[in-house]
C-alpha cells in the first residue's frame, strides 16, 4: 500500500470518530429532553349517574280494535224510506234520526185504534148503566137472577174490550213511532245502504239499512299465552288495575293508555292462549275499530330498579358490560345483567349501585384502570343519546 493511500484511510477514521462522538455526546440532552415533556392529559368522557326509579314490567302483544256497540241498523216495520238525515260516515248521537219510513199508513192505524178505544169505552159506560140499574132491580125481585148476570157479564166483555183496543191503540203507536229511525247509540254510522224511494222490511231477517259504531271508548284484544298469563296477569286479574298501553302501526311509541277491562274465563286448548281486551279513550275518534293495535300490558307490580341509557352498555362476547368511574376519575369494567327497556333506559338487575357514574359517551377512549376526565350528563336525555350516536 503506498504512503498517499495510507494517509487517506486513516483521515476518514478520524472523521467517522469524531461524528460518532458527536452524536453520542448529543444524545443525553435529547433524552432528558423528552424525559422533561409533560404528559398528555385524561380523556375527557360523558358520565351519568345510575337512576333508581319504580318501574313495571312490560310484555308485549299484537291485537285488533274493537267497537264497544257495533249495531246494525234495521227496520222494525215496513215500508218506504221517504228521508236519510245523515252523511255517510258522520258522527251522531243517541237519539237522533237516521232515516224515515213513510208515516201516513201507521198515522192512520193509529186513527183507527182511537176510533176503537173511544168505542169501547162507550160501551163500557153504557153496560156499566144497564149493571147499576139491573142491581136495583134484582133486589126488588123486578128482573130475575138471570137477567142480572147477563148484564154483568156484559159490563165485563165491554171492560175487556176496552182493554184490547187500548192494546192496539198503543201498537199503533209504537209502529209510528218505529217510522222514525234513531241512533241507539252514540258514534260513526257507515253509508246509508237504503235510500229514498226503497222499500223496505223489517225485522231480524230484513237488509241492513246502514251500520253504526260506537267511538270512545274502544277495546283492543289480543291472545296471551298460558306462561305470560300464569306468570303476570293471573295475580293480578281481578285487581282491575292492569295497566296497558296501545300504538298503532305508525307509531313507534305506545301514545296511549288504558286498562284491562276483561279477561276470558276459559284459555283455548287449541292455542294454547287465552283472550284479554283492554280499554281506551278515544275522543280525538283516531282509533277505528278494525286497525291493527300494538298493545303493552303491565305484566308485574311496580317495584324500585336501575336504570342507565341503553346505549351506556358494551358486549364482550356473551356478556353485558359497562364502564364505571370511581371517585378517584378512574375507569372501571363492570360485568351487568340486564332487564326489559324502561322508556328508553335500560333495567340493571345486577352489577351497579344507585348512584354510581357510568361512561355514556366516549367509550372508546376510556379503557379500565385508565384515569379520564368525567364530564356529567343527565342520564337519558336526549343530549346524551345525541352524543352516544
Amino acid at each position: 500500500m503506498s504512503r498517499k493511500t495510507l494517509s487517506l484511510l486513516i483521515a476518514a477514521g478520524v472523521s467517522v470518530a469524531a461524528l460518532t462522538g458527536a452524536v453520542t455526546l448529543r444524545s443525553p440532552a435529547e433524552a432528558q429532553t423528552a424525559s422533561e415533556s409533560p404528559a398528555p392529559p385524561p380523556a375527557e368522557v360523558d358520565v351519568a349517574t345510575v337512576l333508581a326509579r319504580p318501574v313495571t314490567d312490560w310484555q308485549s302483544y299484537s291485537g285488533r280494535l274493537e267497537a264497544v256497540d257495533r249495531v246494525d241498523i234495521r227496520p222494525q216495520v215496513p215500508g218506504t224510506i221517504v228521508a236519510v238525515h245523515f252523511r255517510n260516515g258522520a258522527l251522531v248521537k243517541k237519539g237522533d234520526e237516521l232515516f224515515t219510513i213513510d208515516p201516513r199508513p201507521y198515522e192512520a192505524e193509529v186513527a183507527r185504534a182511537e176510533a176503537q178505544v173511544a168505542a169501547a169505552q162507550a160501551r163500557v159506560k153504557l153496560t156499566a148503566a144497564d149493571l147499576d140499574r139491573a142491581q136495583k132491580l134484582v133486589r126488588d125481585d123486578t128482573i130475575s137472577r138471570s137477567t142480572m148476570d147477563q148484564k154483568d157479564n156484559a159490563a165485563r166483555e165491554a171492560t175487556a174490550n176496552l182493554k184490547a183496543a187500548q192494546a192496539a191503540l198503543e201498537i199503533a203507536r209504537l209502529n209510528l213511532g218505529y217510522t222514525r229511525v234513531t241512533a241507539p247509540v252514540s258514534g260513526r254510522v257507515s253509508r246509508a245502504e237504503r235510500t229514498v224511494g226503497n222499500v223496505v222490511a223489517a225485522g231480524a231477517a230484513a237488509e241492513p239499512l246502514t251500520t253504526l259504531v260506537s267511538e270512545s271508548p274502544i277495546y283492543a284484544s289480543f291472545d296471551v299465552d298460558e306462561q305470560t298469563y300464569l306468570r303476570h296477569i293471573a295475580p293480578m286479574r281481578d285487581s282491575g288495575t292492569i295497566p296497558v298501553r296501545l300504538g298503532l302501526a305508525n307509531e313507534e311509541d305506545y301514545s296511549r293508555d288504558g286498562m284491562v277491562e276483561y279477561v276470558d274465563n276459559r284459555l283455548d286448548s287449541v292455542s294454547g292462549t287465552i283472550r284479554v281486551r283492554a280499554r281506551f279513550d278515544n275522543a280525538d275518534g283516531v282509533l277505528v275499530p278494525g286497525l291493527y293495535a300494538r298493545v303493552k300490558v303491565g305484566g308485574t307490580k311496580p317495584y324500585d330498579a336501575l336504570l342507565v341509557d341503553d346505549r351506556a352498555i358494551g358486549t364482550d362476547q356473551d356478556k353485558k358490560f359497562v364502564l364505571v368511574v370511581t371517585q378517584e376519575n378512574k375507569v372501571e369494567y363492570r360485568p351487568v345483567k340486564l332487564g326489559a327497556l324502561q322508556n328508553g333506559l335500560r333495567v340493571v338487575t345486577d352489577g351497579l349501585q344507585a348512584g354510581e357514574r357510568v361512561v355514556v359517551n366516549g367509550t372508546q377512549h376510556a379503557r379500565p384502570g385508565m384515569a379520564v376526565t368525567p364530564k356529567m350528563v343527565a342520564m337519558g336525555t336526549e343530549k346524551t343519546q345525541t352524543a352516544a350516536r
